[in-house]
């Protein structure tokens, strides 16, 4: 350990400007009456996605919980949603949120969530906010051309000429060849998501335009994750992904509420995590009574705030934004 390894790995400078986006943050939902709140970071379930993993500890104090595994949370999602079902209306939280397993460039296992709800809106509304949010705190900062909207299969047919909601194993893997891309081991020949997301991340994402906002909406179903289903032509999560240039910015849903069907894709989620050796998580029962008491119809997003920081700054890692990262923690 060197002498100077007490010192932030971020500069001053951007210590302030993420202090201002901050600020201008809760300037912009104050102005929109969505109300500001805080919600728990540890909690008796876990999420039950099988690419998230969540960080447990063992509680040791007095009361019910005695003795019991906790979980950090990877977003205040269940939390802020039985806040919605108890009449609170539009509401956001800045959280700081844990996933075990994720270091890099791009990722820190502790980082800063900004994630907000609002009721009456679809996902189409709720990227039109989105969108001037982030036009707003990048203004100056980053040169920004008019945000651009497409479907998963205008994605897909714009930079592969594939239709991704009818395109088989055989097929997706046959483009990941094509254009030599690092197949993992072990990947599936009978499910598509697997080879649908490689060709997103090292083929598609790369080439999408710097500079402008890319929102990728009504993603296959297999994909909702807790988004609404829509019937269609394939039928569709109303979910959608935004990107600024080749950067994951935020993930946003037009939401679930029937607490029947989320309770089948918990319990899908964990069969997934039986097969994968993964072990099987608890279910959030108070988010399910929630549901099950009446969620408003709402939509909501998660957006990566250290990200956005990193743009503004015009930096490259994570690092870079955060005071003190894992390897300084």
């Amino acid at each position: 350990m060197s002498s100077s390894s007490w010192r932030p790995g971020a500069e001053l400078a951007t210590l302030r400007l993420r202090a201002e986006l901050l600020a201008r943050v809760r300037a912009f939902f104050a102005a929109r009456g969505v109300l500001e709140v805080e919600t728990p970071a540890l909690s008796a379930a876990a999420i039950t996605d099988p690419h998230l993993a969540s960080f447990s500890t063992v509680y040791s104090g007095p009361g019910p919980r005695h003795g019991r595994t906790l979980y950090l949370h990877t977003s205040p999602e269940f939390p802020m949603k039985r806040l919605l079902a108890a009449g609170s209306g539009c509401i956001y939280q800045i959280a700081r949120v844990f996933r075990d397993g994720e270091a890099g460039r791009r990722h820190n296992p502790e980082f800063t969530l900004l994630e907000w709800y609002r009721v009456g809106f679809d996902h189409h509304r709720l990227m039109d906010e989105v969108a001037e949010l982030v036009t707003a705190l990048l203004a100056g900062r980053l040169a920004l051309a008019e945000p651009e909207r497409l479907s998963y299969r205008e994605l897909f047919q714009r930079h592969l000429d594939l239709d991704p909601h009818r395109a088989g194993v055989a097929e997706l893997a046959a483009c990941a060849k094509r254009f030599e891309l690092p197949i993992p081991p072990r990947m599936p020949a009978d499910e598509a998501d697997p080879w649908l997301d490689l060709l997103l991340t090292h083929w598609i994402e790369p080439r999408l335009e710097r500079g402008r906002l890319t929102f990728v909406y009504d993603y296959p179903v297999s994909q909702a994750a807790l988004a609404r289903l829509r019937p269609a032509d394939p039928p569709v999560g109303e979910r959608f992904e935004l990107y600024v240039g080749d950067v994951e910015l935020a993930n946003g849903f037009h939401e679930l509420g029937d607490a029947d069907e989320q309770r089948r894709r918990f319990e899908g989620e964990n069969a997934a995590r039986r097969a994968l050796g993964l072990p099987v998580m608890p279910v959030d029962e108070h988010l399910l009574a929630a549901l099950a008491a009446g969620l408003p119809a709402c939509a909501g997003v998660a957006l990566g705030f250290d990200r956005l920081v990193m743009l503004a700054a015009g930096k490259a890692a994570l690092d870079e934004v955060i005071a003190f990262p894992l390897d300084q923690a």
